[in-house]
């Protein structure tokens, strides 16, 4: 049973620490819900009033402690059948917590913790126990046993009671960082900003092929990469970015006083430095902020500086060159994506967007300090760890139709992708079958240079296994290279090529 409880603890602690949702135990509560028929739900609510949430998770708990009791008995069977009972645990808990809306890989993960802390800290408290009864029968002297008897039972009653004692403190770790993200998340959801816009896709931006990866990206769908196990979670009240080192004047600004001032809207792809050749690190939003050219000049640069060392609440720093936040694009500090307050887990309530530049360099989330410097003398994050120093995003093309391994007809099929190269643009996208020939692909609409463009292509192949590789060219007449390089130090190079069989046209009846 304590075994039990510490996974119970675990996983509760994680989803507090690194969601906004329901822990498993709280799940599981709200299917049970959602599959009772309404009348028996009825009689339970006007028996039990309003404590039928309470009573119905005291009941769950009851036959959870009911079952990790008796998958401690099989374990003195057999260690297997108690392993099959937590895993059987795991996925209710985890199918439940899956169907729930907005569900990531995130909210599995805590399940999958709880269950690995189920098995650990049962063969943890199982051990002395089980030494002692594999022990050989011989013949001890009568004190001698008692004493190998004492030590069992002692080393058994500590190990209970380190568990016991780390459950608790995971619970309570989890129930006050939990409270904290979850007001947070609150004030978020309660907050209007005035001057954000619903975003609205310019009508020329998609094309008309089916599977095809939406032009504008979802927030529960946009990628996230950031160092940070637990997300910080900042009040807007208590937000305040200084603005210091090479400048005439330190700037410290407010939350207020930066949704107060004249905000910028753009659509802007962003992307990862780790993304591969070919993946889905990349995400195109509507983003809502201040400008940092403003703020920068209200500073007063001074002559020599070249760089601006940013800080995230959590420490996480990145250098970005001090041009690009001051020249015409639309380098801002982020209030708003897709026309609502940022997600906590994307920067709330205030992060930087740099259109151009790889995030590793520009895209700090969470960002409460800009130090004016020089790149001479700062080291950032990841720049300490070997990646480069700039980071400017590099031409990049990606077949997103069909996939992989996917299937299309042989006469006249359409396929189609994306291509980017931020703050330049796309002026064409080529695709390739085989190595022949390069084809000219068709190019949807865009609104500036700062997003990804769709591309779709008509292939008139045989029957037959083939390979479709695409490459792009930008406005500034620069050809994608073909050259294969892995992402580090500055970002993966090379040609998307997948594997696809071309099969013969569906004849239809009649």
């Amino acid at each position: 049973m304590v075994a039990g409880f510490a996974g119970l603890a675990v996983s509760y602690c994680l989803a507090m620490v690194t969601t906004i949702r329901d822990w498993p135990l709280v799940a599981v509560a709200e299917l049970v819900v959602r599959l009772t028929p309404g009348p028996v739900v009825e009689r339970a609510i006007r028996i039990s009033g309003r404590h039928d949430k309470t009573l119905l998770i005291v009941v769950i708990l009851l036959l959870s402690t009911a079952v990790f009791a008796w998958a401690g008995r099989l374990a003195r069977r057999s260690w297997w059948l108690a392993t099959a009972v937590f895993a059987v645990l795991a996925v209710v808990g985890g199918a439940a917590v899956w169907l729930q809306r907005g569900a990531t890989a995130l909210d599995a993960f805590q399940v999958a913790a709880g269950l690995a802390t189920w098995l650990v800290c049962l063969a943890l408290l199982t051990g002395p126990l089980r030494r002692h009864e594999r022990a050989p029968a011989a013949e001890p002297v009568p004190v001698s046993g008692a004493a190998q008897s004492d030590h069992t039972r002692r080393s058994f009653l500590l190990r209970v009671a380190a568990t016991a004692a780390g459950g608790v403190v995971l619970g309570v770790v989890g129930r006050t960082l939990g409270r904290s993200r979850r007001h947070v998340e609150e004030t978020r959801r309660l907050l209007r900003l005035p001057g954000v816009t619903t975003p609205v896709a310019p009508r020329d931006s998609r094309v008309d092929v089916a599977d095809m990866t939406p032009w504008m990206t979802p927030n529960e769908e946009f990628y996230r990469i950031d160092t940070a196990f637990v997300v910080p979670t900042i009040e807007p009240d208590d937000w305040l970015l200084r603005i210091h080192g090479m400048v005439d004047r330190e700037v410290v600004v407010t939350y207020q006083e930066l949704i107060d001032r004249r905000l910028t809207e753009a659509w802007v792809t962003l992307n990862c430095v780790s993304n591969e050749v070919g993946g889905d690190l990349i995400g195109n939003a509507w983003w809502s902020g201040v400008r940092t050219a403003g703020l920068l000049r209200a500073a007063g640069v001074r002559p020599g500086a070249d760089a601006v060392l940013q800080t995230s609440e959590d420490g996480w720093t990145c250098g970005t060159p001090l041009d690009v936040l001051t020249d015409d694009r639309d380098a801002m500090l982020a209030v708003a994506m897709n026309g609502r307050p940022l997600p906590i887990d994307h920067g709330f309530p205030v992060r930087t967007i740099v259109p151009g530049l790889y995030g590793y360099v520009s895209a700090c989330k969470w960002v409460v300090d800009m130090e004016v410097t020089r790149f001479a003398d700062i080291e950032a994050y990841w720049t300490g760890k070997g990646w480069s120093e700039l980071g400017p995003v590099k031409i990049s093309s990606r077949i997103d139709v069909p996939g992989p391994g996917g299937e299309i007809d042989s006469g006249g099929a359409r396929v189609a992708g994306v291509a980017w190269a931020q703050h330049t643009g796309i002026e064409a996208v080529e695709v390739s079958v085989d190595g022949g020939t390069w084809q000219p692909a068709e190019l949807a609409g865009v609104p500036s240079t700062d997003t990804w463009v769709q591309w779709v292509a008509t292939l008139d192949v045989p029957p037959g296994d083939h390979t479709l590789t695409v490459r792009a060219r930008d406005a500034d007449g620069l050809l994608q290279t073909g050259v294969e390089q892995e992402v580090l130090p500055d970002g993966a190079t090379g040609w998307h090529t997948i594997d696809l069989t071309a099969r013969e046209p569906q004849q239809e009846d009649g």
